[in-house]
């Protein structure tokens, strides 16, 4: 799948949603183990997320892999994994604050 940065994507077996922040190029991003469609593709109920890519997603927060491309925000959580093929995301965690001593 084509990505760009603001992309609406949607998982096929279950409730995600997330939109890319960043990143940009021909990226197989999956949801579940199965490919995710753009938000106009409408949801299947019939499939399950595979044995193993079932952590689920949280709302809110951003998912990357280790070289930090692409980079997405999950605006409906679910049932889950996001995942570039069959690589799972890193939940991108926050920087710390300096010190204000």
């Amino acid at each position: 799948m084509e990505l760009k940065p603001g992309a609406r994507l949607r998982s096929v077996v279950c409730a995600t949603e997330v939109i890319v922040v960043a990143g940009a190029g021909d990226v197989d991003v999956r949801c579940g183990g199965l490919p995710m469609v753009t938000v106009e593709v409408a949801p299947s109920t019939d499939d399950v997320p595979i044995p193993g890519m079932d952590t689920g997603t949280q709302l809110g927060k951003r998912y990357t892999s280790e070289s930090g491309s692409p980079e997405l925000l999950c605006t409906k959580a679910g049932k889950g994994t996001l995942a570039i093929g069959a690589t799972p995301l890193d939940l991108k965690e926050a920087k710390p604050l300096p010190s204000s001593d």
